[in-house]
Protein backbone atom coordinates (compact mmCIF):
# COMPACT_ATOMS: atom_id res chain seq x y z
CA UNK A 1 0.00 0.00 0.00
CA UNK A 2 0.61 3.75 -0.55
CA UNK A 3 -0.15 6.35 1.80
CA UNK A 4 -1.54 9.73 0.24
CA UNK A 5 -2.99 12.51 1.69
CA UNK A 6 -6.20 13.10 -0.19
CA UNK A 7 -7.12 16.58 1.78
CA UNK A 8 -6.64 19.13 4.23
CA UNK A 9 -9.24 20.92 6.37
CA UNK A 10 -8.72 24.56 7.35
CA UNK A 11 -10.74 27.02 8.71
CA UNK A 12 -10.19 30.46 7.68
CA UNK A 13 -11.32 33.94 7.48
CA UNK A 14 -11.56 34.93 3.95
CA UNK A 15 -12.21 31.59 1.73
CA UNK A 16 -12.31 33.53 -0.92
CA UNK A 17 -9.08 34.80 -0.52
CA UNK A 18 -7.49 31.44 0.11
CA UNK A 19 -9.44 29.99 -3.00
CA UNK A 20 -7.43 32.56 -5.12
CA UNK A 21 -4.05 31.94 -3.68
CA UNK A 22 -4.05 27.60 -3.93
CA UNK A 23 -5.42 28.42 -7.46
CA UNK A 24 -2.47 30.74 -8.36
CA UNK A 25 0.13 28.22 -6.26
CA UNK A 26 -1.64 25.45 -7.72
CA UNK A 27 -2.85 26.26 -11.57
CA UNK A 28 -4.61 22.28 -11.64
CA UNK A 29 -6.84 23.59 -8.39
CA UNK A 30 -10.42 24.41 -9.26
CA UNK A 31 -13.64 24.79 -6.85
CA UNK A 32 -14.83 21.48 -6.48
CA UNK A 33 -17.91 22.19 -4.48
CA UNK A 34 -19.12 25.71 -2.89
CA UNK A 35 -21.83 24.92 -0.29
CA UNK A 36 -23.39 27.30 2.13
CA UNK A 37 -25.08 25.36 5.41
CA UNK A 38 -28.63 25.98 6.67
CA UNK A 39 -26.94 28.35 9.85
CA UNK A 40 -25.01 30.47 6.93
CA UNK A 41 -21.56 28.59 7.42
CA UNK A 42 -19.47 28.29 4.40
CA UNK A 43 -17.28 25.81 2.95
CA UNK A 44 -15.80 24.80 -0.35
CA UNK A 45 -13.59 22.26 -1.35
CA UNK A 46 -10.84 23.38 -3.69
CA UNK A 47 -8.67 20.87 -5.46
CA UNK A 48 -7.97 18.42 -8.34
CA UNK A 49 -9.25 14.96 -9.03
CA UNK A 50 -6.69 13.44 -6.58
CA UNK A 51 -6.41 16.06 -3.30
CA UNK A 52 -7.90 19.07 -2.49
CA UNK A 53 -8.35 21.29 0.59
CA UNK A 54 -11.59 22.04 2.63
CA UNK A 55 -11.83 25.22 3.79
CA UNK A 56 -14.19 26.48 6.44
CA UNK A 57 -15.74 29.64 7.30
CA UNK A 58 -13.79 30.43 10.83
CA UNK A 59 -16.12 31.08 14.05
CA UNK A 60 -13.70 33.20 15.99
CA UNK A 61 -10.37 35.03 14.91
CA UNK A 62 -7.01 33.15 16.44
CA UNK A 63 -3.90 34.17 15.44
CA UNK A 64 -1.55 31.19 14.79
CA UNK A 65 2.18 31.87 13.75
CA UNK A 66 3.88 28.86 12.40
CA UNK A 67 6.87 27.80 14.43
CA UNK A 68 6.06 29.31 17.48
CA UNK A 69 5.69 26.17 18.96
CA UNK A 70 1.63 26.52 18.89
CA UNK A 71 -0.34 23.77 18.53
CA UNK A 72 -1.36 23.97 14.83
CA UNK A 73 -0.15 23.02 11.03
CA UNK A 74 3.35 24.91 10.84
CA UNK A 75 2.90 24.20 6.65
CA UNK A 76 1.50 22.10 4.49
CA UNK A 77 3.96 20.99 1.33
CA UNK A 78 2.82 20.60 -2.34
CA UNK A 79 5.01 18.94 -4.92
CA UNK A 80 4.97 20.84 -8.33
CA UNK A 81 6.24 20.19 -11.98
CA UNK A 82 8.37 23.71 -11.63
CA UNK A 83 8.90 25.34 -8.20
CA UNK A 84 10.26 28.34 -10.48
CA UNK A 85 7.02 29.09 -12.31
CA UNK A 86 5.08 28.89 -8.76
CA UNK A 87 7.58 31.45 -7.05
CA UNK A 88 7.09 34.32 -10.15
CA UNK A 89 3.20 33.62 -10.09
CA UNK A 90 2.68 33.97 -6.37
CA UNK A 91 5.02 36.61 -6.34
CA UNK A 92 3.62 38.44 -9.22
CA UNK A 93 -0.16 38.07 -7.29
CA UNK A 94 1.72 39.85 -4.19
CA UNK A 95 2.51 36.89 -2.20
CA UNK A 96 5.11 37.09 0.08
CA UNK A 97 7.91 34.58 -0.38
CA UNK A 98 8.96 32.63 3.30
CA UNK A 99 11.39 30.45 2.29
CA UNK A 100 14.88 30.49 4.16
CA UNK A 101 17.93 28.87 2.49
CA UNK A 102 18.06 25.87 1.33
CA UNK A 103 19.82 23.76 -0.96
CA UNK A 104 20.05 20.17 -1.96
CA UNK A 105 21.10 18.72 -5.33
CA UNK A 106 17.70 16.28 -5.67
CA UNK A 107 14.70 18.90 -4.71
CA UNK A 108 14.24 22.76 -4.76
CA UNK A 109 11.67 24.32 -2.23
CA UNK A 110 9.78 27.86 -2.08
CA UNK A 111 7.41 28.88 0.91
CA UNK A 112 4.97 31.36 0.64
CA UNK A 113 2.81 33.26 3.53
CA UNK A 114 -1.09 33.49 2.37
CA UNK A 115 -2.94 36.32 2.85
CA UNK A 116 -4.10 34.74 6.16
CA UNK A 117 -0.19 33.88 7.71
CA UNK A 118 0.00 30.95 7.12
CA UNK A 119 2.92 29.40 5.42
CA UNK A 120 3.08 26.77 2.54
CA UNK A 121 5.94 24.89 1.23
CA UNK A 122 6.57 24.17 -2.32
CA UNK A 123 8.56 21.58 -3.75
CA UNK A 124 10.25 20.39 -7.15
CA UNK A 125 12.05 17.03 -6.91
CA UNK A 126 14.68 16.30 -9.29
CA UNK A 127 14.86 12.75 -9.18
CA UNK A 128 12.83 9.92 -9.27
CA UNK A 129 14.83 7.90 -7.13
CA UNK A 130 13.02 8.28 -3.13
CA UNK A 131 16.87 7.42 -1.73
CA UNK A 132 17.95 10.59 -3.25
CA UNK A 133 14.80 12.70 -2.83
CA UNK A 134 15.04 12.09 0.64
CA UNK A 135 18.41 12.24 1.60
CA UNK A 136 19.11 14.11 4.95
CA UNK A 137 22.84 13.35 4.76
CA UNK A 138 22.73 16.22 2.26
CA UNK A 139 21.02 18.49 4.59
CA UNK A 140 19.35 21.47 2.68
CA UNK A 141 21.83 24.43 4.41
Amino acid sequence: MHSTLEHANLSVRDIDGMVDFLTTALPDFSIRHDHTDADGRRWVHVGNAHSYVALNQAREDRTFTPYAGQRGCNHLGWVVDDVQTTRKRLTRAGYVESTYPNAHPHRTRVYFNDAEGNDWEFVEYHSDEPALRNDYALADS
